[in-house]
């Protein structure tokens, strides 16, 4: 059977693919905590989509923008106002994984009370939410955090900025408080949405927490005992912005048996500054949504199962599956900065 979203809800309505529920709420309640969360999904939210593939409307600024109301003639009325109509699709294709269990093993390690492993299901149903969040990491830095993907972008440089330039953040002349005020004035002009969310890749955060102007802004809020600190909070309100997340999950690139590569999941020399509403709905506008196919029709993400492996074989297997679609959702609503830091800071 292809794994796809249409023929998974026919397997569950048939009874024929039985969900375990104990090791899905398991996996949501790991999900719940906000510091399990998909850096992704922070800044593109998730919307639970009863069917896997739909339309959805786009936000048109041309026409809600424009002031149509006018003043009621005597005994006549205005003329109705035109409202574009424009719409696109998502489509959620399903990602799977699959983790084994010795049973053997397991029983060993139970016997002995190896903390961790008391409950080995428990242990590989949040492992794999975890190598979940690192693909919904993956696929957002990949499509969303680089260049040449938004319509509004800008590049950091060491000389002086001109047209679609900035001082990258450790260079002495950068004043990155006046730098992202003018940003948001300007993407709140263009896509009538002040932004709220800022993500910083690794390199870009380090930078700004030494930049001399932000240094002096935060010196006085501290004292000997409790010294000021650069962190993210402090750097949402110099811009006045709801969040700024920093975009430090890590992965290895390296093949299975090899000795590890680790790196950090998004370019560590970028930024994006955008608007995403803090309750998402289809209908409201935002940078981006994370379209999430709702498989149990409960609004969950995820769905796990569990089965026992071949005879003989004394195994048995956790597998968890969801489907999403990542889409940019409204390009007026972000800007993308790339090189944000030089090379001389590596």
């Amino acid at each position: 059977m292809k794994l796809t979203p249409e023929n998974i809800a026919k397997e569950i309505a048939t009874g024929n693919w039985k969900p375990n529920m104990y090791l899905t709420n398991m996996s949501i309640a790991y999900l719940q905590k906000p510091e399990n969360v998909a850096k992704g999904l922070r800044l593109f939210p998730r919307v639970p989509v009863a069917t896997a593939t739909g339309h959805y409307y786009k936000y048109d600024k041309a026409t809600l923008a424009r002031d149509d109301v006018k003043r009621k003639p005597a005994f006549g009325k205005v003329e109705p106002s035109i409202m574009g109509n424009e719409e696109d699709t998502y489509s959620c294709k399903v990602d799977q994984i699959i983790m084994g269990i010795d049973q053997i093993t397991a029983l060993n390690y139970q016997r002995a009370g190896v903390a961790g492993v008391i409950d080995p299901r428990k242990a590989k149903t949040i492992a794999a939410t975890e190598k979940m969040n690192t693909h919904l990491d993956v696929m957002f830095s990949k499509a969303f955090f680089k260049a040449g993907v938004w319509q509004n972008e800008l590049e950091g440089v060491t000389t002086t900025p001109t047209a679609k330039q900035f001082y990258q953040f450790d260079n002495d002349n950068a004043d990155p408080i006046q730098l992202f005020d003018s940003l948001c004035v300007q993407i709140q002009r263009e896509g009538r949405r002040k932004p709220n969310k800022l993500a910083l890749g690794v390199d870009t955060f380090t930078a700004l927490k030494s930049n001399p102007m932000i240094l002096e802004r935060v010196k006085f809020g501290g004292s000997t005992l409790n010294p000021a600190t650069v962190n993210e909070r402090a750097l949402a309100e110099l811009f006045g912005l709801n969040e700024v997340v920093v975009l430090d999950s890590s992965y290895n690139t390296a093949p299975l048996g090899a000795e590890p590569t680790m790196e950090f999941i998004c370019d560590a020399k970028g930024a994006l500054l955008l608007y995403a509403p803090d309750t998402p709905h289809i209908d409201e506008p935002s940078a981006g949504y994370t379209f999430s196919w709702d498989a149990l029709g409960n609004g969950q993400p995820v769905v796990f199962s569990h089965f026992l492996g071949e005879s003989g074989t004394h195994s048995e297997f956790i597998e968890g599956i969801c489907a999403y679609d990542m889409k940019k959702t409204g390009d007026d609503m972000a800007m993308y900065l790339k090189n944000c830091v030089s090379e001389e800071s590596e």
